[in-house]
């Protein structure tokens, strides 16, 4: 992404036609959620009086529509969180889930819930835990990101291994009344999620970083681009190092580990409607949550009445999709 060009020209009919076609794509993976899962609906079964659209509509309107608006929320936000991390980190294999911000996160909720601190106390600690595993990779990495790729992806995997020896050490000093919750959580799973934090908190993410798009477009080009257009890198970049922290920490407290995300959306996108983050990042948040849905529909049907947790079933989806990146950056291919 440092030798990247300037993002091409944004028209408005660019911009209408694309997000119209991811809200449709949306649209359609929510009714798909709605109506799916171990036992099958059709949107005319919840109208009427009797006890199987009673039945229905509870189904529907009880269980799978928070868990429909969880999977939107938080797809949004990791795609989102992906998005930010390839820009702060000017490579497109950056991702909450590869570089370890995904498992800082969840290594301080897991310390929070063992600690018996309230719901804000665990955001506050998965925050903290994304934010600093951020920070340490961008520090070990070294600040060239040109010339330091092997090393940004080293230095990821290898605090995701740290993390998820935290996360394993925690779970093996937790109580026999927590343990499997917290096992299932880690796993990813969107039942019961809570889903309106997950949603405003992705909607002013949106509105607070859209304006900074153009600096940002900048940012992603090159350290020499933004000096000399005399952008403050400095305040850019701890605004990202905040935002991206934020984002992933939230999804991680409100359905587990969820990997791939961001790494699988933002890079199709960029594929499709190419780098201005002016279209990238409303196109990634939505993205983000159809590719979570369509990961959750299969975690609902394929062994039904059984529910595979959905962060198996995105890992199962995106590990050959990353490895197939990594053959094609060093095959000389544009990943």
């Amino acid at each position: 992404m440092s030798r990247a060009a300037a993002p091409a020209r944004l028209t408005p009919r660019r911009v209408i036609s694309t997000l119209s076609v991811l809200l449709l794509l949306l649209a359609l993976a929510v009714a798909a959620s709605l109506c799916f899962g171990s036992t099958n609906y059709r949107p005319w079964q919840l109208w009427g009086g009797g006890a199987e659209a009673a039945l229905a509509r509870d189904v529907v309107l009880a269980l799978r529509l928070p868990r429909t608006l969880a999977a939107i929320g938080v797809g949004g936000l990791l795609a989102l969180a992906g998005t930010l991390q390839q820009v702060l980190l000017r490579n497109p294999l950056a991702d909450p889930y590869i570089l370890g911000t995904s498992g800082g996160a969840s290594v301080g909720a897991l310390l929070a819930l063992l600690l018996g601190v309230g719901i804000w106390g665990v955001n506050l600690a998965a925050g903290a835990g994304a934010l600093l595993t951020i920070v340490v990779v961008f520090l070990l990495a070294g600040r060239d990101q040109s010339s330091t790729q092997t090393r940004l992806l080293l230095t990821g995997v290898a605090l995701a291994a740290f993390c998820g020896a935290l996360s394993s050490l925690l779970l093996s000093m937790a109580p026999d009344g927590l343990l499997r919750g917290m096992i299932f959580w880690l796993m990813g799973d969107l039942a019961g999620a809570a889903w309106l934090p997950a949603l405003v908190m992705l909607g002013l993410m949106l509105l607070l970083l859209w304006p900074l798009a153009r600096e940002l477009n900048i940012m992603g080009m090159s350290s020499q681009a933004a000096f000399s257009l005399g952008l403050n890198h400095t305040i850019l970049r701890w605004i990202l190092y905040f935002a991206a922290a934020l984002a992933c920490a939230l999804a991680v407290t409100t359905a587990g580990m969820i990997g791939f995300v961001g790494l699988i959306v933002p890079h199709a996108l960029r594929l499709v409607i190419g780098q201005d983050l002016r279209l990238l990042l409303p196109a990634a948040a939505l993205a983000g949550g159809v590719v979570l849905l369509l990961a959750d529909m299969l975690a609902r049907t394929l062994l039904a009445p059984q529910q595979l947790p959905v962060g198996v079933v995105m890992a199962l989806l995106g590990v050959p999709v990353f490895l197939w990146l990594l053959a094609q950056r060093a095959g000389g291919g544009r990943a």
